[in-house]
Formats: structure tokens, C-alpha cells, sequence
């Protein structure tokens, strides 16, 4: 077959399939009126009831505020969160390091992070 042939027969199996679609195409029946027994205002209303609700599948919608009592005084937590922040050490994590391990060079109490330059 030459190429005449081949475009020949693609353009009629082409149009076969266009008449084949067509027979099979849905009609349009416009867009469908909206039929309701609400008014618009009571429409309206239960819409503002429904945005100032909140989201009600959240999963803390039900929870409301938690209060907790404690029994250690704000100047004793203070202290601790200060002492923790200045912890270089506080953030290492024993996962980071091979086999699970903590360098022993880390543990030591005076870790320096930082290396000076030899003058």
C-alpha cells in the first residue's frame, strides 16, 4: 500500500467512528429549574446559623477549652524552660546517630560546639 492508500483508509475509519459516535450522543435539556419549599429568607437565616456554628466535623468542635490545674508555681516552670533552652544539648536526639548511640563526646557536661581558628 502507498500512502494515498493509507491516508484513504485512516480518513474512512475516521468517519466511521464520528457516525458511530454521533449515534450515540446525549441531547441537552438545558439547565434544571430549582424547585424548593423554603423561602429565601429562611433560607438566608439558616445559612448565617450554619457559618457562625463552626465546623462541626472537626475533630475538637465537641472539646471546648481544656483547663488544667497545676501545682508547680510559674516561677519554678520558668526556671526549668530557661535551663532547658540554654541546654546544648537539649534538642539531640539519639536516633540521629549511628546505631542509636550518643557519641561519648556528647555527653560530656561542657560540650563546645564551636572551634577557634589557631593564631
Amino acid at each position: 500500500m502507498n500512502t494515498k492508500q493509507l491516508i484513504a483508509l485512516s480518513a474512512a475509519a475516521f468517519a466511521l467512528l464520528g457516525a458511530a459516535g454521533a449515534a450515540h450522543a446525549e441531547t441537552y435539556e438545558g439547565v434544571h429549574a430549582a424547585t424548593s419549599a423554603a423561602a429565601r429568607a429562611d433560607v438566608q437565616t439558616e445559612a448565617v446559623a450554619a457559618a457562625r456554628s463552626g465546623n462541626i466535623y472537626s475533630d475538637a468542635a465537641a472539646e471546648g477549652v481544656a483547663i488544667s490545674n497545676s501545682t508547680r508555681d510559674r516561677s519554678s516552670v520558668r526556671e526549668e524552660a530557661v535551663a532547658t533552652a540554654h541546654d546544648p544539648l537539649q534538642s539531640l536526639d539519639k536516633r540521629a546517630f549511628y546505631r542509636d548511640q550518643v557519641p561519648s563526646a556528647y555527653r560530656k557536661t561542657a560540650v563546645s560546639f564551636s572551634r577557634q581558628a589557631g593564631l
